[in-house]
């Protein structure tokens, strides 16, 4: 799994990527043109203390690593997390994360 990391990345998929949502996720989709997809997320402090942010970015990397083969090659992926993630089980949020794939049309099949 290849990260965006800088501010930059992370601004010009804001600003020019496409953006699509449900009730638990927001992700931007931008070509990057190179060759291979880059994913970040982005967890709000609004969404509570550094050890819920980064249980929440842990659960997000397993779930992107279990369906990395089945995404297209040649895209910036941002997700950004909602209030009511810490909330949800494993098995939703992993739902949730499928779900706004397939509205985007990032997924190969």
């Amino acid at each position: 799994m290849i990260t965006v990391k800088s501010y930059f990345d992370f601004k010009k998929a804001y600003t020019t990527g496409k953006s699509y949502g449900n009730r638990n996720l927001v992700l931007y989709v931008r070509k990057n043109n190179l060759g291979y997809t880059r994913v970040g997320f982005t967890v709000s402090k609004k969404i509570g203390t550094a050890v819920v942010r980064n249980k929440i970015k842990r659960r997000l990397r397993e779930i992107f690593r279990t369906y990395e083969d089945s995404i297209k090659e040649g895209y910036d992926l941002i997700f950004i997390v909602k209030k009511n993630v810490p909330d949800i089980s494993f098995k939703d949020l992993k739902s949730a994360f499928y779900h706004i794939l397939k509205i985007s049309k990032v997924v190969k099949r």
